[in-house]
């Protein structure tokens, strides 16, 4: 990979939250192939999911630089020392907010074309809002897929609203991998919870409930419920009732716990994935371990598990009591770029030579996002606001300035604010649509 003229390829890694760090520094990692001489800098997106200490460490990725910044002060950033390369790891929304800020500051710049390469796409199972995320995300350089399936899906769209399609470039999730499944002494049954899928107390208790009973038929199983954050801390969705909440009714048999830690070193001790939808099972699926997509709650794009039909996987808790263990069909996880048949260590070769031909380009072509003042009038402008971002790109007047590290006092007030968010959410909200319901 071509590199800058201080002999190092300098990426940015802009993320919303510990799902969103973890693709995007891992992405990077598998852009530059492990190059020693790389400079990895994060940046952390203000807002409600901005991920904590534990989260970051949980990732386990390390940065050579690592801050929490608005969508302004990185677009500052940028323009006092542009990188050579730009992860968007973030929200459709933010996304296009970045992409039009960086296209303003490069038209202000006083090196033309001197801009970094853009590289965005999804951190998992694409199974919701794919027009309205893909647009959003149009503008980059390069918009990663991480299938055969969604590279063709994202194509047609961008084809379809007459869009460049050039910017999509097949590859996979970043964080496969682990070593194939071996059976392991006790048999452990895990099930991978999801912050907002399902959405109602009833449904996840049903789950959990359901976890409880089949420790209790199987006492020769650990059944290990692997938790996404712990009390107080957010990812990328709102979870209003948290699994861990939810237990505190229920008399856990000793071989049911709760777990939190990296999902790859959870895996190494699985014999069968349990899940509603999560990216967890593109992971177990990878290793060739068992995995099972559950139907108790239907077969329903509210819930993602739809994204599954025709994988083999699709099975209900009354099964797996009574001992299945579901077979993947291998077209189906080829085409989703989880085969572990050796091809996977060749998924981003595309994306990394594409990259490079853009480093070696002596001028870029101005970003041109799909929506535009002329496309999109009537929603453009919102998203932009969102980031105190004018329609042309620009700070709105009265945006926060904030080129500063926070110091003691806003630090609290900022973490002060965070939890009564977080509280709303979590207790408040429930109680409102409780009652709206009566």
């Amino acid at each position: 990979m071509p590199v800058s003229n201080s002999g190092t390829t300098r990426i940015t890694v802009l993320a919303d939250s510990d799902t969103r760090w973890k693709w995007g520094a891992l992405t990077a990692s598998r852009l530059t192939g492990g190059d020693p001489d790389t400079r990895l800098d994060g940046r952390l997106l203000r807002g409600r999911a901005t991920p904590t200490v534990r989260q970051l460490e949980e990732v386990g990725v390390r940065a050579d630089s690592l801050r929490e910044v608005t969508a302004i002060e990185f677009l500052r950033e940028v323009e006092r020392e542009t990188p050579d390369v730009i992860v968007l790891a973030l929200v459709g929304g933010a996304v296009q907010a970045v992409l039009h800020g960086l296209a303003r500051t490069a038209e202000d710049s006083t090196a033309p074309g001197r801009r970094p390469v853009v590289v965005t796409g999804y951190v998992g199972v694409v199974y919701e809002k794919l027009a309205d995320g893909l647009l959003l995300r149009h503008g980059a350089d390069v918009v990663l897929a991480n299938s055969r399936q969604d590279a063709e899906r994202f194509r047609a769209v961008y084809e379809g609203v007459g869009a460049d399609a050039a910017s999509v470039t097949e590859a996979a999730l970043p964080f496969l991998g682990g070593s194939a499944y071996e059976p392991h002494d006790p048999y452990t049954v895990v099930f991978a919870a999801q912050p907002s899928v399902p959405e109602s107390r009833e449904q996840r208790t049903y789950l959990l409930r359901r976890m409880v009973e089949h420790a209790r038929l199987h006492p020769d199983r650990e059944v290990l419920i692997k938790l996404r954050s712990k009390p107080g801390e957010h990812t990328t969705h709102i979870e209003e009732l948290p699994y861990q909440k939810l237990a505190k009714g229920e008399n856990l048999p000793p071989n049911c716990r709760l777990v939190y830690g990296n999902m790859g070193e959870v895996l190494d001790r699985t014999d069968l994935l349990v899940t509603v939808s999560s990216t967890a099972a593109l992971e177990s699926l990878h290793r060739r371990i068992p995995t099972a997509v559950l139907t108790d709650l239907g077969v329903r794009e509210a819930l993602g598990n739809h994204h599954f039909i025709g994988s083999g996987c699709l099975t209900s808790w009354d099964e797996i009591d009574a001992g299945h263990s579901p077979e993947a069909a291998p077209e189906w996880v080829a085409r989703q770029g989880v085969a572990p048949d050796g091809t996977y260590e060749k998924a981003f070769d595309e994306a990394r030579d594409r990259v490079t031909a853009l480093l070696a380009q002596p001028e870029l072509p101005p970003i041109a996002p799909y929506y535009s003042l002329t496309t999109a009038p009537g929603y453009l402008p919102g998203i932009l606001a969102r980031h105190h971002l004018g329609p042309d790109g620009a700070p709105l007047p009265g945006a926060p300035a904030g080129d500063r590290e926070p110091g003691p006092v806003r630090q609290a007030v900022r973490s002060a604010a965070r939890g009564a968010y977080r509280h709303g959410v979590q207790r408040v909200a429930p109680v409102i649509r409780r009652m709206g319901e009566l």
